[in-house]
């Protein structure tokens, strides 16, 4: 179990936050692309998964679709290198006025076990590059490996191994953001994923958070407020249902932005209160919405987000 954080660490961790919160030393893409008040919106290919199909076709969809940014998933972009230039894609995409924000995979760079967090960071290496071959800024870094209740991982021995992946990341010029998932042992909530980029004490700590994980691991929405616009890079757009009970749900359960219970008003209340504007990206996995035509689930989709920002 994780050791208690005591007033004096607490107060400390607070103080780093305020720096996190200032001097990242990476701009949020969302303040440096959107024009003044407004958001950019990006398509995480995990909303078209089901329809199966290529690489370069989920770009085209995304483009097609309207959408600024685009998050593929790390299998389908090693697959798709192992024969394809990505440079070549990367210029494809910006014709169409579409560029890569960040790249989904699932490298344990957390575990205890040193051998399995070596193979990870040399994993985290290899896919950096990809996403630098695509003019990535971004990569997530989820508690992949850690997800089990079995084993709970003290928040200081994460944000070392966390520290480790960004100086990684400064390396292959591509940032990770701490990702939270609302059904792990570890990494489930905002309070515990704030202390570790925190107590990191790196210039580029940052988290990527999720409508339905902030909900399924019982964090309040209203922690978002304390995440400024260095610190919150890319935020993942869905929305729950009123059943099952927030302890059963599953990812397949995401719903569309806005039809569900999520409170969207509050949510980018904070995000224009504090300046944030991060990068909405359309994260789903609903068997319903994979029977569609992947550009009429992508074109749904934005409609949905930008009614949610309208809603503020």
């Amino acid at each position: 179990m994780s050791n208690p954080v005591n007033r004096r660490e607490f107060m400390g961790a607070a103080g780093a936050l305020a720096g996190i919160l200032t001097l990242g030393s990476t701009a949020p893409l969302g303040a440096q692309t959107a024009p003044a008040g407004g958001f950019k919106f990006s398509l995480n290919t995990a909303t078209i998964r089901g329809q199966k199909l290529p690489l370069p076709e989920q770009f085209d969809v995304a483009a097609k679709a309207g959408y600024d940014y685009i998050e593929p998933w790390l299998g389908d972009v090693a697959k798709y290198a192992e024969s394809n230039s990505l440079k070549d894609l990367r210029r494809r995409a910006e014709d169409q006025g579409l560029k890569v924000i960040s790249g989904i995979g699932f490298p344990e760079w957390a575990v205890n076990d040193d051998a399995r967090r070596a193979r990870a960071m040399e994993q985290l290496k290899r896919e950096m590059d990809l996403m630098a071959q695509l003019g990535a800024p971004h990569i997530a870094a989820p508690p992949a490996g850690i997800y089990g209740k079995e084993v709970k991982i003290e928040l200081d021995r994460l944000a070392e191994r966390y520290r480790a992946v960004l100086e990684l990341g400064r390396q292959m010029q591509v940032t990770p953001m701490l990702e939270i998932w609302g059904a792990s042992a570890n990494l489930n909530n905002l309070a515990d994923a704030t202390y570790v980029i925190t107590k990191a004490a790196h210039p580029d700590a940052c988290l990527l958070a999720d409508v339905y994980h902030i909900y399924r691991g019982g964090s309040d929405f209203a922690s978002l407020r304390v995440l400024g616009p260095t610190s919150l890079r890319v935020f993942h757009m869905n929305d729950y249902p009123a059943t099952p009970p927030r302890e059963s749900l599953r990812d397949s359960d995401r719903i569309w932005p806005g039809d569900g219970l999520a409170p969207m008003k509050e949510i980018f209340g904070h995000f224009l209160a504090n300046g944030s504007r991060p990068v909405l990206s359309l994260e789903l996995f609903n068997n319903e919405y994979y029977k569609l035509p992947a550009l009429d689930a992508a074109r749904t989709g934005l409609v949905k987000m930008k009614a949610c920002v309208g809603s503020a």
